[in-house]
């Protein structure tokens, strides 16, 4: 039995075109070069949406979090992010939510619960001592109260006299200080004031990052924070499972079916039953647009497609990111993009901006296969299908501040050749 009777039915064409709308991909973006100030606006229109943007390091192509934007709203100037984080007063904070994210500093004290789950899991300090006492972390904090904000290298330095860095000539380790640090981290008493050109966390204490009046504040109760981040991620989604919901957030189910109950009995939350999918939730304000006309490139971490259970149930696309999978058994490559096309995920690209030749490397190219594999009714040809797929690259070479895109001489796929002519005509 479902846990809600169902008041509302939708196709699964109905729950695709809503999720896209919801996401803010059901048209096509401008691809004009943006200004720094159209930058931050592009930035806070896509946080207003998403409510998280992943951080992830691989620059492969550009990172992560850089590419929601972009997807949405076309070349971008990425300046805006450094401006968001890195001065105050900030308008977007790091935190562990969905993964590694940037997050408004308001949903940052929603993730108290979060802090205190990890010190529960971790109640000892990396120098074995339980962490209330410390001497390491005391240090730490006093280092970072005195010296803040400092990057792990910088952290290490001030304190190699009394805790020399471990042995690097093998593997990969961290330095007694970033332990330290990325522990203050998870729980809450430590976030970062922005990244250096390095990539590298500044870190310093959460009240001078957020702000004394947000730091002040009273903590919301945790029920009340997982009713606020739930009804984030279904305003985001449009529709989805308790599973997507509670994904959102990397949110056991149990805590989160609770929230969602207290959602519907809010009216936040309307239970739907979608045709080919099963029982799910819509959020009130969501619309289904008649039609939807979309081209743009999607991060693998992108919040439409980072739940891959849905992806396969609303788009038909199984779809795994392979970078950690030794090269001769990957499907599709090792950072591969999913291209939207109207309501479809209707290709796989693997692409490089290989930034010293000024060439955005196509790969591979791949047709996105259908439900058991095959091709989907109505799917473009290769012909135009890649058309489509030319245009977008180029527009995407243009904001990486590459001069041409060119398919790798070993570029794998079935879309490949039809990709070549393209780029030829």
């Amino acid at each position: 039995m479902p846990r809600h009777p169902s008041r509302d039915h939708l196709t699964l064409a109905q729950a695709r075109r809503l999720a896209l709308r919801s996401a803010g991909l059901d048209r096509r973006r401008p691809d004009a070069a943006t200004t720094a100030r159209t930058g931050a606006a592009a930035l806070r229109r896509t946080v207003d949406r998403l409510g998280v943007l992943q951080i992830d390091s691989v620059n492969v192509l550009a990172r992560a979090h850089l590419m929601p934007v972009y997807s949405r709203s076309g070349p971008w100037d990425v300046g805006a992010l450094d401006r968001a984080t890195s001065r105050a007063p900030r308008t977007l904070v790091e935190a562990w939510s969905h993964e590694a994210t940037f997050v408004p500093p308001a949903t940052h004290r929603l993730l108290g619960f979060r802090h205190r789950a990890y010190a529960e899991r971790h109640p000892l300090a990396p120098d074995g001592v339980p962490a209330g006492s410390s001497p390491l972390l005391a240090e730490v904090r006093a280092l970072v109260d005195a010296h803040g904000p400092v990057t792990a290298r910088e952290a290490q330095a001030l304190l190699a006299g009394e805790h020399p860095r471990p042995d690097p000539t093998w593997g990969w380790t961290w330095s007694v200080a970033k332990h330290a640090l990325e522990h203050l981290f998870g729980t809450g008493e430590l976030t970062s004031a922005g990244r250096n050109a390095a990539f590298e966390r500044r870190y310093d204490r959460t009240d001078r990052v957020l702000g004394p009046a947000l730091a002040a504040a009273p903590e919301p109760a945790e029920a009340d924070a997982r009713r606020a981040l739930l009804a984030v991620a279904a305003r985001a989604h449009g529709v989805g499972t308790l599973r997507c919901l509670a994904d959102y957030w990397r949110m056991r189910q149990a805590p989160a079916a609770a929230a969602v109950d207290d959602l519907v009995e809010e009216g936040v939350l309307v239970p739907v039953h979608v045709e080919g999918w099963g029982d799910a939730y819509r959020h009130v304000d969501a619309t289904v647009p008649r039609r939807v006309d979309a081209r743009t490139l999607l991060s693998p971490f992108d919040p439409l497609v980072w739940e891959r259970t849905r992806t396969e149930q609303v788009f038909g696309l199984r779809y795994r990111i392979e970078i950690y999978t030794p090269a001769a058994r990957r499907t599709w490559g090792y950072y591969v993009l999913p291209l939207l096309l109207g309501d479809r995920l209707a290709a796989l690209v693997d692409l490089k901006a290989d930034r010293r030749a000024g060439v955005l490397r196509v790969l591979a190219a791949h047709r996105a296969p259908g439900p058991a594999g095959a091709v989907e009714a109505g799917a473009p040809a290769d012909g135009e299908l890649a058309h489509e797929l030319v245009a977008e690259l180029a527009v995407l070479a243009g904001w990486l501040a590459l001069d041409r895109v060119e398919p790798a001489p070993d570029a794998r796929g079935g879309l490949v050749p039809a990709v070549a002519a393209a780029l030829r005509a």
